[in-house]
């Protein structure tokens, strides 16, 4: 049976639980690097408005609701490339729904999933690189 929890914070909690959350530099660091992918998982609309992260990093665009689809290389409709082994760090717009979804991942087995903490908005609140995007 599955776990029951007492509202979206208790259920958020028990996810955070399992991760080792990174913040918006040492996701940058670890990209920079090539040790991490970082996937972006907010929706055209949202990254429309609040931008992107730089293409320079080549962050991976996955909306929220195919990434375990694209990532779990067991599956017709992963990526090319993706391994369970993969350091994923999952970006969302304030770092809620990343955490969910990082969670989710490791619960596929794509253990080093994590998330950045407060998301895209404390990585452009830093200075680090971003793109906007053209209006449609």
């Amino acid at each position: 049976m599955a776990a029951q929890h007492d509202g979206i914070d208790a259920l958020l909690a028990d996810a955070r639980s399992r991760l080792t959350r990174v913040s918006p530099v040492q996701a940058w660091r670890e990209v920079r690097d090539g040790t991490a992918r970082l996937v972006d998982i907010r929706p055209a609309a949202q990254r429309q408005v609040e931008g992107e992260v730089a293409s320079v990093l080549d962050p991976w665009v996955i909306e929220r609701n195919v990434l375990e689809w694209r990532l779990d290389p067991r599956q017709e409709a992963s990526l090319p490339g993706v391994t369970l082994g993969d350091r994923v760090i999952v970006i969302c717009q304030e770092g809620y729904t990343s955490s969910l979804a990082a969670d989710s991942l490791r619960s596929i087995g794509i253990e080093l999933a994590t998330d950045v903490v407060g998301g895209f908005a404390a990585w452009r609140e830093l200075g680090l690189p971003i793109a906007r995007l053209r209006a449609a």
